[in-house]
């Protein structure tokens, strides 16, 4: 028989966290691959889940969520972003961030249609983009500053523009847009009268700058749609709830796809994140700070070995140039959970120019301290030169 997966999603096959965290598993390596937290989020959250168990919260929720997180995350966008945003209207919960992203372009993009984005990227956007019809376009941000090009941004724009995918804090390279690029963002996307979608999954989560929300810019507020989610702010990403707020009408055309994706989910869990979202402002700065010191423990540690690193200003992830380790990193991640038992992720699996991040590995510093050093000492012993 012939594949028999339509032709739109021959080029995907099993995603490279898959292929990574299986290769871990076999080799008992440590995964510093795959962005999961490696410890229960605070006890607050995890107890209202099983308050809301207990209470018999079990049955499908509305399609947009229940109210109280609906209202939950409205009061957040004011607290945190200063966008108003009606928890009637503006507001749905998401089976996660991935379902919020395609359920979005498979709401908003006809077959043709063109979606701009930046590389690397991360994985689902491809698929998604695909699953539509519609073309992708790319602007690439390059190893270690990872700037925004604004003549190759400008190129990735055309009358068949329709909606621009931004993620800030980005994954994989960890970059925080700047005031000067998210301007330019608005502004490109106002000339060609796009829709900008933004997934701040990471928002949160920003260590040596400032996470700007694309909704609170001049004019902007009209023509965004904001995601986000429960699973890296609360070390929930099993519990998938995500929400997406914006314009009334741009949300009815999501919820009119999303109704016969998943239609509703994760029911307990939903009031649960509605209580993360309301906790004090001294969580957020203790789960900053924490991750911040994380991060520097990694990458100090991956300079010491000998690695070039771009230091992340938010998010999960360091990359680094592992050219001294292999030919390139496809390669050097496939070899590293037995060579070294370590897992890593390859910057490649995220781009559609193999050239542009051909050496580049990423690491995640979402875990223990102790994993972490864990996973240095064991690269240490397997690359040191001295």
């Amino acid at each position: 028989m012939s594949n028999p997966l339509v032709h739109r999603m021959q080029d995907f096959g099993e995603t490279i966290f898959a292929e990574m965290t299986q290769r871990a598993l076999a080799a008992d390596a440590v995964n510093l691959g795959q962005g999961f937290p490696d410890a229960d989020g605070p006890s607050a959250v995890l107890e209202a889940a099983v308050d809301a168990i207990r209470a018999g919260r079990n049955q499908y929720p509305p399609s947009t969520g229940f109210p109280d997180l609906r209202e939950a995350v409205s009061e957040h966008q004011r607290r945190f972003r200063g966008v108003e945003v009606d928890p009637v209207t503006q507001v749905m919960a998401t089976a996660g961030a991935t379902e919020a992203i395609a359920t979005t372009i498979l709401a908003l993009c006809e077959q043709g249609d063109e979606v701009v984005t930046f590389e690397p990227y991360y994985d689902s956007y491809a698929a998604s983009i695909a699953l539509a019809g519609a073309v992708r376009r790319t602007s690439v941000l390059r190893f270690p500053d990872f700037t925004v090009d604004e003549t190759s941004l400008r190129a990735a724009f055309s009358e068949r523009t329709r909606l621009v995918l931004l993620n800030t804090p980005h994954n994989p390279t960890g970059k925080v847009f700047s005031r000067t690029e998210m301007d330019l963002i608005a502004a490109l996307a106002r000339e060609h009268d796009a829709v900008v979608v933004t997934d701040e999954v990471y928002e949160h989560l920003v260590y040596d700058a400032e996470h700007i929300a694309m909704a609170s810019l001049p004019g902007m507020a009209d023509r965004t749609l904001t995601i986000s989610s429960a699973g890296k702010t609360f070390a929930t990403t099993g519990w998938k709830i995500g929400w997406i707020t914006g314009p009334a009408e741009l949300i009815t055309a999501v919820r009119t796809v999303k109704q016969f994706v998943t239609f509703s989910g994760g029911a307990p869990f939903q009031p649960a994140i509605a209580t993360g979202l309301r906790l004090p402002d001294t969580f957020f700065a203790e789960l900053r700070d924490v991750m911040r010191a994380r991060r520097d423990l990694l990458v100090d540690g991956l300079r010491e070995i000998g690695l070039p690193v771009a230091v992340p200003s938010g998010g999960y992830f360091v990359v680094a140039d592992c050219s001294a380790w292999g030919p390139d990193g496809l390669t050097v991640c496939r070899e590293l959970p037995a060579k070294a038992g370590v897992a890593a992720v390859p910057v490649s699996a995220f781009h559609d120019d193999p050239a542009a991040g051909a050496t580049l590995v990423r690491f995640a510093f979402c875990k223990q301290p102790a994993v972490i050093t864990e996973g240095i000492d064991r690269l240490r012993r397997t690359f040191s030169t001295a």
